[in-house]
């Protein structure tokens, strides 16, 4: 499966990080234009190259890795998504301090993200968790990082429990977008940081 990843900061890095080392491809892209990740993806090594947002839009299965008020530019560069697999890793936090959460009233965030990406299978998935929880090896003496899910695709939860199981994590669905992704969402879900461990 070739892998996708819209926004190179530190979840899309630390992303593709996990993706190359359990072998697989993967294009990542950012606004500003892949001639500005030439670094990134040498460091992550030749299974990893720069696109556009567009290229890595093409993927068998996308992340989706932006600031909250970058999505709907984003999703915009993206002309059809066909059925493919976005997966996204987003929060809806307006700024840099805590509580800095934006109303979406009874909407979740990633249902606003399927709308800005119609036609895509969405997956709500590593939201729940820091970058600094993300981007170690998820596996560790005491059991496995858990990863919480989200989505209605029968299909592409089944894909993305399966790639989170290959990189480390220990998935667990958390039911369909709407009611998982509440209990997951920023702000109030009791999902939302809440880092354990499986006992494997």
């Amino acid at each position: 499966m070739d892998f996708g990843i819209i926004g190179a900061g530190v979840i899309g890095q630390a992303l593709a990080g996990h993706l190359v080392a359990a072998g697989h491809r993967v294009v990542l892209s950012n606004s500003r234009g892949p001639d500005t990740l030439g670094d990134t993806v040498a460091r992550l090594g030749p299974s990893a190259t720069a696109g556009t947002v567009a290229q890595a839009a093409a993927a068998d299965m996308v992340f989706l890795a932006v600031r909250w008020q970058d999505i709907p530019a984003a999703l915009a560069d993206v002309p059809s998504w066909d059925g493919r697999i976005l997966v996204d890793t987003t929060n809806q936090i307006a700024g840099p301090a805590p509580g800095d959460h934006v109303d979406l009233g009874s909407d979740t965030g990633s249902e606003f993200v399927a709308r800005h990406a119609p036609g895509a299978r969405v997956v709500k998935a590593f939201n729940t968790l820091y970058a600094r929880y993300i981007a170690p090896d998820p596996r560790h003496a005491e059991g496995r990082q858990l990863l919480f899910y989200a989505g209605d695709d029968a299909d592409a939860k089944t894909a993305f429990h399966a790639v989170a199981d290959e990189i480390g994590f220990a998935p667990v669905d958390a039911g369909p977008l709407r009611d998982g992704g509440r209990l997951m969402q920023v702000g109030g879900g009791p999902l939302s940081a809440l880092h354990a461990l499986k006992q494997d």
